[in-house]
């Protein structure tokens, strides 16, 4: 099926496909199977981005996948047809390692999300989201697979209109959680007060001691800081 079309005075022929090593053949073909003259321009880094010829972006749509490159606003707005993001989390847990944050907030719903391109990241207008509830006792990074499963049926829900059609994917009129994971609230959260109730540290430990190397739970004694290692 192809319905691309030729209007802005450009044709829609080219995916700019921004994922891992791992998922880039994966994915591509499962753009190709539904428009086999479809053109995708892998991007694994953002040196790779950076190096793609500017005259490129009218032709092209954005596709992110479960990635840290952050794409320019500049870039974002020269493209013709589009830049949409795959974020492994539900919409609730904006930013980075949604997961953890989810984890310590003991949610029981979570999921992955697909949105266009903001020069915020994160923030652009949601197109669909893919929801599950979240098992008894799930881990955090039992968690993360789970996301990482919704994500990629969400991807296999979208991959047609992506691929085949010109037109812009609709709002589906859900909003964004308004707290945003980041590794600045990580390291807040990893600040452990002396005085922290027993199952707060708990959680605090189980949550986002696997999170980030660098950023491990601390806590300050008579002028002393310890490390959770």
């Amino acid at each position: 099926m192809t319905e691309m079309t030729e209007t802005r005075g450009t044709m829609f022929k080219t995916i700019v496909l921004i994922t891992g090593e791992v998922e880039q053949p994966v994915l591509g073909d499962l753009f190709r199977q539904h428009n086999p003259a479809l053109e995708i321009c892998p991007v694994v880094s953002a040196k790779d981005l950076a190096g793609l010829d500017p005259a490129l972006w009218p032709t092209a749509r954005i596709i992110g996948f479960c990635t840290d490159v952050l794409v320019p606003a500049a870039v974002i707005a020269a493209t013709g047809w589009g830049a949409y993001n795959f974020h492994p989390g539900s919409p609730d847990y904006p930013g980075w390692a949604p997961f953890a944050f989810a984890a310590y907030r003991g949610a029981s719903r979570f999921g992955a999300t697909a949105h266009e391109m903001a020069a915020r990241v994160d923030s652009g207008a949601i197109i669909d989201v893919e929801l599950f509830d979240v098992p008894g006792g799930c881990e955090p990074d039992q968690l993360m697979e789970l996301s990482y499963s919704a994500l990629f049926r969400l991807f296999l829900r979208l991959a047609e209109p992506l691929a085949t059609s010109a037109a812009a994917l609709p709002n589906c009129g859900i909003a964004w959680g308004t707290e945003r994971c980041s590794r600045r609230a990580l390291a807040k959260l990893c600040d452990i007060p002396a005085n922290i109730a027993a199952d707060d540290l708990a959680r605090r430990i189980r949550a986002f001691a696997a999170v980030d190397e660098s950023i491990r739970p601390t806590v300050t004694l008579h002028g002393h800081r310890f490390r959770l290692e």
